[in-house]
């Protein structure tokens, strides 16, 4: 075991227990082997019947092959049929590029992740190729938050940044999809003759939005955006900031998985996140 590593986990340990207790650098490696078998088996655990899913990734300093780069910490956020949120599956790749998209997706369908009937996440390149490749059937719903910031971009004057906003916020506050297109294509129509790029920019994108229309209108308000499973991403990332650089990929994967783990266990207590017949 790496010898920085193993002081840390002695300095950690050594504050829980006291400095009355001593602890071996032996006792310490065997603790560490018993974690890691315990997570690699929830990580690879059976998913089951899993309606609505949310994914995302962020970014850890991770050191490799000598050099220190951003690895994507990828993170799968599901509800079942039941109402309950639970962790489906969680990750550590050099990047977010497709082939990593896909092969975490396709973990999860051998994991029996059946039963989707939305795919909630943003609009990366690789995450959307890989969607289509191994959930082909499945609607997505793009995240329209990030439309808001995207839609800044094609607003030159400061003033008229929140009227933007204001206008891609009523679309996905509509009563329903034909309100929404209605409202929609208003908008377009007005952004034609003043900002013709916004328009453009509206009418290829925005409607990917409007899946979450499909399901029952208490649900839509938690269905719509991915704000859940980044809050929960915050909060990792306030406890592994600690770690400042995670010395490799299996470190980081280790303590990402031990929260996840404990959050799946509050959740199993929890509270239902959505009543399943609304």
């Amino acid at each position: 075991m790496n010898g920085i590593i193993l002081r840390q986990r002695l300095t950690v340990l050594q504050s829980l227990l006291g400095p009355e207790v001593s602890i071996s650098s032996t006792q310490v490696s065997r603790a560490a082997e018993t974690l890691e078998v315990g997570l690699e088996a929830w990580r690879e655990r059976p998913l089951g019947e899993t309606p609505y899913v949310f994914l995302d990734a962020r970014y850890e300093r991770v050191r490799t092959a000598g050099q220190i780069v951003d690895c994507a910490v990828r993170g799968a956020v599901g509800v079942t049929a039941d109402g309950k949120r639970r962790v489906r599956g969680v990750s550590v790749e050099l990047s977010e590029a497709e082939g990593h998209w896909r092969g975490f997706l396709e973990g999860l369908a051998r994991r029996s992740l059946c039963g989707v009937k939305l795919i909630v996440a943003d609009g990366h390149t690789g995450l959307k190729a890989a969607r289509c490749a191994v959930f082909p059937s499945v609607p997505w719903q793009r995240c329209p938050f990030h439309w808001q910031q995207n839609a800044q971009a094609t607003v030159s004057r400061l003033d008229q940044r929140q009227t933007v906003a204001q206008r891609i916020r009523a679309l996905f506050n509509a009563p329903d999809r034909d309100e929404a297109q209605r409202l929609l294509n208003q908008a377009i129509e007005l952004w034609r003759k003043d900002a013709p790029k916004r328009a453009e920019w509206a009418q290829e994108n925005l409607a990917e939005g409007f899946a979450v229309f499909g399901f029952p209108p208490s649900h839509r308000i938690r269905l719509r955006t991915t704000h859940g499973l980044e809050r929960i991403n915050r909060e990792l990332k306030r406890r592994t900031r600690v770690a400042s650089i995670f010395p490799n990929p299996a470190s980081c994967l280790r303590l990402v998985s031990a929260l996840l783990a404990e959050c799946y266990e509050e959740w199993m207590t929890g509270k239902i996140y959505l009543t399943p017949k609304a």
